[in-house]
């Protein structure tokens, strides 16, 4: 979770960049904004990341899946044309917006199905917040906190074991390739658990500054040992500052897979909690690409 002490020593790192006149380069997401929204919700159009080679041409729109414990509002975008592999995508703690909903047509304009949920819809439709900024705000802890209360580790499961059919369903899915899940700061963990609820399915999981993978407080349903249920691969990319608070989490992460038989690539980036998120105040886009290049090797080995 993004915790009062990540938060502190994210507002210490930029203030030292601030002191030092190195504006945070934020240049891919002003280029793009809703935009990137809009041209994957209009088919024919070309989802690209500012000064990237054009992707392939996608589609967006806003869907509805039934769970066990109601409906949930999510976006699916994929390319116009084809069968491609599912990709779930579990937002950051602000949760679903136009900065994952921009991040899904990248993603899908590499070739895949993309389902980026709202994590929140027990309480409330997306965007709960319109950016991650806003969680840096009393008012929007005030919206987020009640919201997180209702997320449990039963309650990601059966989330997870709903969008899994409903993916197998759409015609835009190659259910004959396994599905992937990626997650970020809090969804990080909730890929893991993604892929323990539907190993049959689920073939690779990406976790990029995920918070809480290793939970002394959780027992076994602590999510790095739930990878021994797992029929997946990982990526673990861990920010440098969640590095510094739990340093023995990426050395657990890593027994945890090797006892499991499970293939893992466990790395600190030299980059803040966050880092992958494109609205974030500590967007690294050097870094992020390096995590994008990583989540595409992984997806185009184990799907």
């Amino acid at each position: 979770m993004c915790d009062d002490l990540t938060e502190a020593d994210n507002t210490t790192f930029l203030a030292r960049l601030a002191q030092a006149n190195r504006p945070i380069d934020r240049r891919r997401f002003a280029v793009l904004g809703a935009g990137a929204v809009t041209m994957a919700s209009v088919p024919g159009c070309i989802a690209r990341i500012a000064d990237q080679a054009p992707a392939m041409p996608v589609s967006g729109h806003a869907v509805a899946i039934t769970t066990p414990d109601g409906v949930t509002d999510a976006w699916f975008v994929t390319p116009t044309t084809g069968k491609h592999p599912a990709v779930i995508m579990w937002p950051d703690i602000a949760g679903l917006r136009d900065a994952y909903k921009t991040m899904a047509a990248r993603l899908a304009g590499a070739g895949y199905a993309v389902l980026v949920v709202n994590q929140y819809y027990r309480g409330a439709k997306a965007p709960v917040l319109e950016s991650l900024s806003a969680w840096r705000t009393p008012e929007g802890q005030e919206k987020l906190k009640p919201l997180i209360a209702t997320i449990t580790p039963a309650g990601i499961a059966s989330d997870a074991a709903a969008y899994v059919p409903w993916l197998d369903s759409q015609p835009q899915v190659d259910t004959a390739r396994k599905i992937a899940t990626s997650g970020y700061c809090m969804g990080g963990p909730y890929t893991v658990r993604t892929a323990a609820a539907m190993p049959g399915r689920i073939g690779a999981a990406a976790s990029f500054h995920g918070a809480g993978l290793v939970d002394p407080k959780a027992g076994a349903d602590s999510p790095h040992l739930l990878i021994a249920k797992t029929k997946a691969a990982f990526l673990f990319a861990i920010a440098q500052n969640d590095d510094a608070t739990m340093p023995e989490a990426k050395t657990m992460l890593k027994a945890a897979a090797t006892a499991a038989g499970r293939p893992a690539e466990v790395e600190v980036y030299p980059a803040q909690h966050g880092w992958c998120t494109i609205d974030a105040p500590v967007y690294d886009e050097a870094q992020a690409e390096k995590a994008w290049s990583r989540m595409l090797a992984l997806f185009k080995t184990n799907l």
